[in-house]
């Protein structure tokens, strides 16, 4: 008797654990590619999620979101999953969205405008020698319009409205895509800009630039943390909110969060950017 229940104990705990085994697998968020860039000369790795109803031969399409500093390592998982909590159906705040992280192995180069010298930098707590590589922006923008855009366009199911999202210096060139190239997105998410770049060239030419280049309507969220960490650059965004909300062609929103710094602003500006843009409980499709 003791043979046969010892017998059906060790059947049991094989079935449990076949069943066990059977159940288990990876976890996975989305997938990774390298996209060539001919005008930056260099590969690039790009993060990729797709929505939970994403289907290859459908014809739904979905909007763009795209993440500047996108790497694994960065904010693309944390953003993705805001993006998912927001797209649940019971909460329907945003619409289910393909989301595009571009890591930012070179953010430093490719952020920031060509300048004349960095003699700046020291009066900003940098050392040169911490900005290698600097000025490759128009570079990166021609990018973003004439090889990264288009590729997502034409292996997904898009639709026509894109969202950017950019902190710090990724705020910056966000800034600067929004002044000097704004159709390229819709949507605007800039956080804590780094808008002392150059002696703040581009604030300084921030209404010329709009007057020249914006012709279709965007919305910007403009988030900035606590202002007693950087005065500097709390003012610098205020002004750029002044300059912005001015333009008929701007709906703007600034977001003040005296409870956050430059290192954690990103997660709770992005969530807020999202409740703020698409204010309503239901999204129509």
């Amino acid at each position: 008797m003791k043979r046969i229940i010892f017998v059906l104990l060790i059947i049991l705990i094989c079935h449990y654990g076949a069943v066990g085994q059977a159940e288990s697998g990876d976890l996975t968020i989305g997938k990774s590619i390298f996209l060539h860039s001919h005008i930056l000369n260099e590969d690039r790795k790009i993060n990729i999620y797709l929505p939970n109803n994403y289907v290859e031969n459908d014809t739904l399409t979905y909007p763009v979101v795209y993440v500047l500093d996108g790497g694994m390592d960065e904010d693309f998982f944390h953003i993705v999953g805001i993006v998912r909590f927001d797209t649940q159906p019971w909460i329907a705040r945003f619409p289910n969205s393909i989301v595009v992280g571009i890591e930012g192995n070179t953010r430093r180069r490719d952020f920031t405008f060509a300048v004349p010298n960095i003699d700046f930098l020291e009066k900003e707590g940098f050392q040169k020698a911490s900005f290698p590589a600097y000025g490759g922006s128009q570079k990166y923008i021609t990018f973003l319009k004439d090889e990264l855009l288009p590729y997502i366009g034409k292996n997904y199911r898009t639709k026509a409205e894109r969202t950017v999202i950019g902190e710090s210096l990724a705020g910056l060139f966000s800034a600067e895509v929004l002044l000097k190239q704004p159709d390229l997105f819709d949507n605007y998410i800039i956080i804590s800009p780094s808008l002392w770049w150059g002696q703040q060239e581009l604030l300084k030419n921030s209404e010329k630039l709009l007057d020249a280049n914006l012709r279709k309507k965007v919305r910007v969220y403009l988030g900035v943390p606590n202002k007693e960490e950087d005065l500097k650059m709390y003012q610098d965004a205020e002004a750029f909110y002044n300059i912005l909300r001015k333009h008929k062609k701007t709906a703007i929103i600034f977001d003040y969060m005296a409870e956050e710094l430059h290192s954690t602003v990103i997660h709770q500006a992005v969530y807020n950017a999202f409740r703020q843009l698409y204010p309503k409980t239901a999204y129509s499709k």
